[in-house]
């Protein structure tokens, strides 16, 4: 049954995206500020006790309800876990911005390209070099085809029902949202690292399979520690090395001087043919994914 949730949510978020819809959005952001101003003092239990306020009655209910529907009829669980992975899957949050950056690029137009990858990011982009800004796009990729996808369905097929997905999206979102306020973040940080441990590294090792499996490798056990955040790191470096392409390495700042960044990967600098590439190597990930939950599921069915 978790396969046909998986692939029935993926059918329904290519045709509906949820970007689209700005109201689950605008609740998540009401609620994470009514938290603030209700729990921030400064301190960091003040941040626990918000985060684990935020997320525990949600986790309880999306468990209470999946094993209500379950004893009802296994086909409402099942439209359940669909609804849940719709909200919490994002392939189209990131691949709409991809996918114009492909094609700004083929056409040579270098400022579009600009403007896309500045908009997906969040910073200035306009005093980029055509490779840094491909360089960019495909870590913009690689790390968020982990986040909005393949990170939630590790933890979706680990917890029960959609548990463990809606568990994932929330520490994400309130690590983001409460990054910036000291004492008060820290906990959504820790708790968001140790969700983030062992999906990162199931992703890597995803990328290496389908991708340059020795470089892949060599490439996470010996570059992906110096990248500043060391779970997208791992990603990195394990999608660089799969790729053969090399990403990180120094940008052009707004004042000319160099943003200083680690190398990451190993091969050829970054050019179009690797965006056609990255988006290989997510569908053979994503294609990976998908038989190896169907083995579980036929294995879970059978009797021993």
């Amino acid at each position: 049954m978790s396969v046909l949730a998986v692939v029935a949510a993926l059918l329904l978020e290519q045709w509906r995206p949820l970007g689209e819809r700005k109201a689950y959005f605008a609740l998540l952001a009401n609620g994470a500020e009514w938290l603030e101003r209700s729990f921030n003092a400064g301190e960091g239990r003040h941040g626990m006790i918000a985060w684990l306020v935020a997320v525990l009655p949600v986790l309880a209910a999306a468990v209470a309800l999946h094993a209500l529907l379950a004893w009802v009829h296994p086909l409402l669980a099942l439209a359940f876990n669909v609804g849940a992975l719709y909200f919490t899957l994002g392939f189209r949050q990131f691949s709409h911005y991809f996918t114009d950056l492909q094609l700004a690029v083929r056409s040579g137009d270098l400022e579009r390209a600009r403007e896309l990858i500045g908009a997906w990011r969040g910073e200035p982009a306009q005093h980029l070099g055509r490779e840094e800004v491909i360089r960019l796009a495909i870590e913009e990729a690689l790390v968020a085809s982990h986040r909005h996808v393949f990170g939630v369905l590790f933890w979706f097929v680990l917890l029960p029902g959609p548990s463990g997905a809606i568990l994932y999206r929330l520490a994400l979102y309130l690590r983001a949202r409460w990054r910036g306020l000291g004492a008060f973040g820290a906990f959504a940080e820790r708790a968001c690292r140790a969700l983030e441990w062992p999906a990162v590294r199931l992703s890597a090792a995803m990328f290496a399979v389908v991708g340059d499996f020795e470089d892949a490798i060599y490439c996470w056990r010996t570059q992906a520690p110096a990248w500043p955040d060391p779970d997208a790191g791992v990603v990195l470096a394990a999608g660089a090395g799969a790729l053969g392409v090399r990403l990180g390495m120094p940008l052009t700042g707004l004042e000319g001087a160099a943003e200083v960044r680690p190398e990451l990967g190993v091969g050829e600098p970054a050019d179009a043919p690797f965006l056609d590439g990255v988006v290989g190597l997510v569908w053979r990930a994503l294609v990976v994914w998908l038989f190896a939950l169907l083995l579980l599921s036929v294995a879970s069915a059978l009797p021993f």
